[in-house]
């Protein structure tokens, strides 16, 4: 990551990503739950930080805790089975200014023992808190729009006219190799991302572009649910967006869940792309703009044509589901420091999502990252691309 002044800097700068999020909600908002599965807004203002004192300080460098209660109230999300939600009450939280000086605290010690912290675990804190600002704009895009508070850019410039359905090119992809994780040196990564090996993928044929809300629409008008992030109103259907509710954009990818995507793909008799197909795909294909805190909100998919026949965006503007069981790959061992972050999600009951959202930080660019989600979890920002055989 470079010298410690370096180090400092790109740890401020998260920060401030995080801290941005935090002054768009109303201060009287703070103890919302906007999302049921989730904790209430308080929790992540203290979270965040105490990752970072109970990796840095206590576990690399053995500091003293001076808040021990905070130390673990605020040390893990959770992530419940369906129906099973929380019960706390706002008044099972500690006060505003209590959480604040805890974080002030936390910050200006870690900022003193910097030089001595482990590389390995000084990125895993910088990119522990970008994850967060991704995974808490979720959950601010369910806060009622009363209570937060509109940047100066809400939905994305220079948009495209809205063209309609955008039928979707099938392009061929070769039988060859997939290279997928991290060699053990290369760079950091999570654990999850290791070992790197190759997987031999057949031919293939895959969309050129993800799939819009208007070819999802025909589906709706066949029965199908309609895709969380819409609404229905009196003119018709609505995108709701961070920040405001603005008729459906037909050219922009649909936000489904992995049940629905499935679904869909089904229905047009085709399939989701597996892991290793997603890969041979985005070896032929650039990313999209939209990307490292971009936009709000989707742009159209053929927003960054080219002019070339290959797959479009399938790095940014929308996490990409695919039809893989999120697993560990051969040689996994779990980070000593943070042995929870992987290992429990290999349960069966979560899928692999590739390439990145307009929310996703630069640095999860990497091709080896993976993210993951149930299958039936509504709030993410999840596209999705059909293939055949």
């Amino acid at each position: 990551m470079g010298t410690p002044l370096e180090s400092g800097r790109a740890l401020q700068q998260a920060r401030e990503q995080m801290d941005a999020l935090f002054r768009l909600v109303r201060p009287g908002s703070l103890y919302k739950r906007p999302i049921g599965e989730r904790h209430r807004i308080v929790f992540y203002l203290g979270h965040v930080d105490a990752f970072d004192w109970n990796l840095m300080a206590r576990h690399a460098l053995d500091v003293p805790s001076f808040h021990d209660g905070f130390d673990r109230l605020f040390a893990f999300g959770i992530d419940p089975p369906p129906g099973e939600l929380p019960g706390d009450q706002p008044t099972d939280w500690p006060g505003l200014a209590e959480v604040e000086h805890y974080q002030q605290r936390t910050r200006a010690t870690i900022d003193q023992l910097l030089g001595d912290v482990p590389e390995q675990l000084l990125h895993a804190a910088i990119e522990h808190r970008l994850m967060h600002a991704e995974t808490f704009a979720y959950m601010l895009h369910q806060l009622e729009y009363g209570n937060k508070l509109a940047p100066h850019q809400g939905r994305p410039g220079n948009r495209s006219a809205n063209r309609g359905v955008c039928r979707a090119e099938l392009l061929p992809i070769p039988a060859g190799p997939a290279d997928l994780g991290l060699a053990a040196g290369d760079a950091f990564g999570w654990d999850n991302e290791f070992q790197a090996h190759a997987m031999e993928v057949p031919a293939f044929s895959v969309a050129q572009y993800k799939v819009t809300n208007g070819e999802y629409l025909e589906f709706v008008n066949e029965g199908a649910e309609p895709p969380f992030f819409w609404a229905r109103r009196d003119a018709g259907w609505v995108f709701r967006g961070m920040f405001s509710e603005y008729p459906l954009p037909l050219d922009t990818p649909v936000y489904a869940t992995h049940e629905q995507a499935t679904a869909y793909a089904n229905w047009r008799g085709m399939r989701l792309p597996s892991e290793g197909e997603y890969h041979r795909a985005a070896y032929h294909g650039p990313r999209s703009s939209n990307l490292n805190f971009r936009y709000w909100d989707p742009i159209p998919v053929t927003a960054d044509d080219d002019g070339t026949p290959r797959p479009m965006q399938l790095a940014g503007n929308g996490w990409e589901w695919t039809s893989t069981v999120f697993a560990p790959f051969p040689g996994f061992t779990p980070f000593p420091f943070y042995r929870n972050y992987s290992e429990p999600f290999f349960d069966g009951a979560h899928y692999v999502l590739k390439g990145a959202s307009p929310r996703t930080a630069a640095c999860f660019l990497r091709p080896s990252f993976r993210n993951w989600f149930r299958p039936s979890y509504p709030y993410v920002y999840a596209t999705f691309r059909m293939v055949t055989s």
